[in-house]
């Protein structure tokens, strides 16, 4: 069992409030546009962090993650990208991948609308914590807990961070 927590569009913000939001995370995953190597660096030495670069991210960050990373954490097969949509509107960017061979939990972010649906056609689970930065049109900043176990996605978490 695993419980991860999840955020996006971070564009170089650190809340000290991350810490305590995620204290009980086993890891923390970022759904690009990290923003800075320092904030990615601070990440990495909270908690065990995967992230995928975002469209804002510079050359640094761009060579550190991937644009698609795709994992198995407690037997879910995990596809994350910044730039992915959502069920019904895929970009066309990771469509082909997603249909062909359809992950259990996608994520992406960029839109900075928390977003939570579940594709029936693929059987597929899709999260987009929305945005826990400062920047951007978003009136409320987001993130998501929850946890992985043995094959099943449980206990989800929306928080709004005020």
């Amino acid at each position: 069992m695993k419980k991860i927590g999840l955020l996006s569009d971070t564009h170089g913000y650190w809340d000290n409030k991350f810490e305590l939001y995620f204290k009980d995370c086993d890891e923390i995953w970022h759904a690009g546009d990290i923003g800075t190597v320092e904030l990615a660096e601070r990440f990495e030495n909270f908690k065990p962090f995967r992230a995928v670069y975002g469209n804002i991210d510079d050359n640094i960050l761009r060579a550190q993650y991937p644009d698609i990373l795709r994992f198995n954490v407690e037997n879910i097969d995990v596809l994350m990208t910044h730039i992915g949509g959502y069920p019904g509107r895929y970009d066309p960017s990771i469509r082909s991948q997603l249909l062909a061979n359809p992950p259990k939990l996608f994520i992406s972010g960029h839109s900075h609308i928390l977003k939570v649906m579940y594709d029936k056609k693929i059987e597929c689970l899709h999260m987009n914590p929305g945005a826990a930065g400062i920047y951007g049109f978003h009136k409320v900043r987001t993130i998501l807990r929850f946890i992985l176990d043995n094959g099943n996605i449980r206990d989800l978490e929306v928080i709004e961070i005020k």
